[in-house]
């Protein structure tokens, strides 16, 4: 007998109501998964696992879920740096690895998770002082160590404003495992980046119960909708950022978040165009993905100018925008345009890590499997470097919240 399939409903479908009961039976069977996994064995696995995941009372200590390559570690790191050095200092520092490091001696990653094999080789490569990199399914966690500030960007396929906006796509729900970090971790602060469409799935129902759970976990908490050119990024990419306080802090300290003001834009440091970005790259570089281009590609304008921001680079190498160099494309009718002239093709690997604002010493993993060809090879890093955070923008969002923790630390400390 063929089973039926499941039928998923469009967010846009569903009541207040169906969305809170949605969400607290979700929370329900992931709490449930977690219980099921919790074996001896696993409980044993996880004690070795985090005997080196120590907390260091003069450091800043970060838990950090869903790192992916690493673009918001490095940016709060970044972050942190400023809060110490002037800023120009520290970005000069920045464009080479050795010297960058010394200026974040005192940051220490107690633990990091993520499930993809091919980010986390790229982030033990490139982010300093990462005591435990964890490869398990976040749902398998038993427990989480403590903190001062918990990082993440939880998966969002289903929140996406160009997908099917599903609510009980199961993948919407792993945010969930956020909120238990955050009751065992206890972080002074949280910062949670994902993509504009949650703002709005379901008539920003979803969104608001989000903040409502997070907040159940002791945290006053907001959530913010930027546009990474705002903030020095050549690329137009706006991502929504929820920020936590924990309750304690924010009453004691009468802390408040506050976004900072944009530094870039009319009136003020003229945006980051594609030419400031890589017009130093080679023209004809040899880490580009090279392929047909599908009618969905060529249902829209794909090529910016030199004198203006990159469209979003997205996670895949068949999706990356076109360089802008040659002749601009030129639109036939709705949803077809076409390429113009002799030289068109995508952002190569660096291109995209430049525009995405990780420094040139950003090495991206490949894996070493020789029988995978260049083009894979190309999207594992199209991929890491799409699903990434800003690193210019990660710096930006999370400067006043390191520059608070530097001066609570020192008075926790006394």
């Amino acid at each position: 007998m063929k089973l039926k399939e499941k039928t998923f409903k469009s967010s846009l479908t569903y009541s207040s109501k169906e969305v809170n009961d949605v969400l607290q039976q979700k929370i329900m069977e992931e709490s449930l998964y977690v219980e099921r996994n919790a074996t001896e064995k696993a409980k044993l696995f996880e004690l070795n696992l985090l005997d080196k995941a120590q907390y260091i009372s003069n450091s800043i200590n970060i838990v950090s879920l869903f790192s992916g390559a690493g673009g918001l570690d490095l940016g709060v790191q970044i972050a942190h740096a400023t809060s110490q050095y002037n800023e120009s200092f520290v970005y000069e520092k920045l464009k080479e690895k050795a010297n960058f490091q010394k200026l974040i001696q005192n940051i220490n990653i107690v633990y990091s998770n993520d499930l993809y094999s091919l980010a986390n080789e790229t982030y033990l490569k490139n982010i300093k002082g990462t005591a435990v990199k964890d490869s398990r399914d976040i749902r398998k966690v038993i427990n989480f160590p403590q903190s001062d500030l918990i990082l993440g960007g939880f998966p969002c396929p289903g929140f996406s404003a160009a997908g099917p906006r599903l609510l009980d796509d199961p993948r919407n729900f792993l945010y969930i495992h956020y909120i238990r970090a955050l009751v065992q971790s206890k972080p002074a602060f949280f910062i949670a980046e994902n993509v504009k469409g949650l703002m709005t799935m379901a008539g920003g129902q979803v969104l608001a119960q989000i903040k409502e759970d997070f907040s159940a976990a002791g945290y006053v908490v907001t959530a913010h909708l930027v546009n990474a050119r705002d903030y020095g990024v050549p690329q137009l990419r706006e991502r929504v950022f929820i920020i936590g306080v924990r309750k304690d802090i924010s009453e004691k300290y009468n802390y408040e978040y506050e976004l900072p003001k944009p530094t870039h834009g009319e009136g003020k440091i003229p945006y980051v165009t594609l030419k400031d970005a890589i017009g130093d790259l080679p023209r004809l570089p040899n880490d580009v993905f090279i392929s047909d281009y599908s009618s969905m590609y060529m249902s829209r304008n794909r090529k910016k100018t030199w004198n203006e921001q990159s469209f979003t680079i997205q996670a895949s190498g068949r999706q990356a925008p076109q360089h802008p160099e040659g002749k601009p494309m030129k639109k036939l009718e709705k949803d077809k345009w076409v390429f113009e002239g002799d030289f068109n093709r995508r952002l190569s690997v660096r291109e995209c890590a430049r525009v995405q604002t990780f420094p040139d010493w950003f090495e991206f993993a490949t894996g070493d499997n020789n029988k995978v060809s260049k083009n894979s090879k190309l999207n594992e890093q199209y991929k890491q470097i799409g699903n990434a955070v800003p690193v210019v923008l990660a710096d930006k969002i999370s400067r006043p919240i390191l520059s608070f923790l530097a001066s609570y630390k020192a008075l926790v400390k006394k």
